[in-house]
């Protein structure tokens, strides 16, 4: 974790007693509809998605996807300290390491390192909800695939068809469709 930051052992150490260890069962949820995301989790093991679900259809829309070595958090919710729109869950089982804000939040007032860790943070945060909307906007379903398939290299092993066509915004046939293509290439 301290890697991206360039962050000292010094520094990290400070941290120690802050860091719990989480197993997430397939379905649990890091954070629900509603509430305000309390904690800052990295992903030892498994993968971890964002969606909401239509209320008047129930139908589920993936947002974003989180896999091993990569932080978790309702960022929105979690930077705001405000109710978030969507739910956080595990798609399989699932080890994290969490920190709660209020622990983060005095890290920050400690060390110059720890508030350039959060600056990270926020701007991870930013750069994946930017790069989700911008593909969207200027790409296709199959650059979208192939840039999931690059961020999360082991994702189909964890994450059945529909949750990666929904996060995709296509349906299942046309994903199995771009992977028959990229497959013959």
């Amino acid at each position: 974790m301290s890697l991206a930051v360039n962050m000292d052992a010094e520094a990290f150490n400070l941290s120690l007693p802050y860091w719990k260890l989480k197993e997430y069962k397939k379905g649990e949820f890091y954070n629900e509809y509603h509430n305000v995301c309390k904690h800052l989790g990295f992903i030892i093991h498994g993968v971890f998605r964002i969606y909401r679900s239509d209320d008047e259809t129930s139908e589920e829309k993936n947002m974003l996807f989180f896999s091993e070595r990569q932080f978790v958090a309702s960022y929105t919710s979690f930077l705001s300290q405000k109710p978030c729109n969507y739910f956080t869950a595990s798609l399989g089982r699932s080890l994290i390491l969490y920190i709660h804000i209020d622990s983060l939040n005095l890290l920050y007032k400690e060390s110059h390192q720890w508030e350039r860790f959060g600056r990270y943070i926020a701007e991870t945060a930013f750069h994946q909800l930017m790069a989700n909307t911008e593909g969207f906007l200027f790409k296709s379903a199959e650059q979208r695939y192939m840039d999931m398939m690059n961020q999360h290299p082991d994702i189909l092993k964890a994450v059945p068809i529909y949750h990666l066509a929904s996060y995709l915004g296509i349906q299942a046939p046309s994903l199995s469709r771009i992977r028959k293509r990229l497959a013959s290439k």
